[in-house]
């Protein structure tokens, strides 16, 4: 499978992942006055505001697309550099194709939290994903930031209940859960 494949979203958990995980917000100062530090970021228009609004967050995962769609040149600049310089300390790059969870992003999500930097992942694919797999490897009361949309942006903050539904959607996808833990380096 490309990109080694662990999980794949069943079409039944779709329209349950449209519910945000959190509260949402429109303005990118009120969520960095509610968040936690650590901050993960998902998504190029989530990461955009935040930097906009003066915060690199620790980890951020972009794909150069929102909604399906290119993103727009100044938002690719601002996040990913257009190679050119970046807020982030650090780069990596992963291929996680849409609706899966790779182990190739497992481990470069892992190994960005781990890091002492700020890390950049670039996807080769999709991200929105991700968000899952961070909750659950992020330290307790850091935040995941994504974008809902049409919304805004969603702050999960990580502890044993948003983990625990974190950890449930992930069980319910198809393929190996316990290879998605490895991956993460989860206990």
């Amino acid at each position: 499978m490309p990109g080694d494949v662990v999980l794949e979203l069943p079409v039944d958990l779709r329209s349950e992942l449209k519910t945000p995980l959190g509260p949402v917000y429109t303005d990118a100062e009120r969520l960095l006055a509610d968040a936690t530090t650590p901050i993960v970021a998902v998504g190029d228009i989530v990461t955009y505001h935040l930097l906009e609004a003066g915060h690199t967050p620790a980890v951020a995962l972009v794909d150069e697309r929102t909604e399906r769609e290119t993103v727009e040149q100044d938002v690719k600049a601002a996040v990913v550099g257009d190679n050119g310089p970046t807020a982030f300390d650090s780069r990596h790059t992963a291929t996680n194709p849409a609706g899966t969870l790779t182990a190739d992003l497992l481990s470069t999500l892992r190994r960005a939290i781990d890091a002492d930097e700020s890390t950049l992942v670039v996807v080769d694919g999709e991200e929105d994903l991700a968000t899952l797999p961070a909750i659950l490897a992020v330290p307790d009361g850091a935040s995941v930031v994504y974008g809902q949309p049409g919304e805004g942006m969603v702050l999960v903050t990580a502890g044993p209940e948003t983990r625990d539904h974190a950890r449930s959607l992930l069980e319910r996808m198809h393929g190996e859960y316990g290879r998605a833990r490895d991956a993460l380096a989860l206990r």
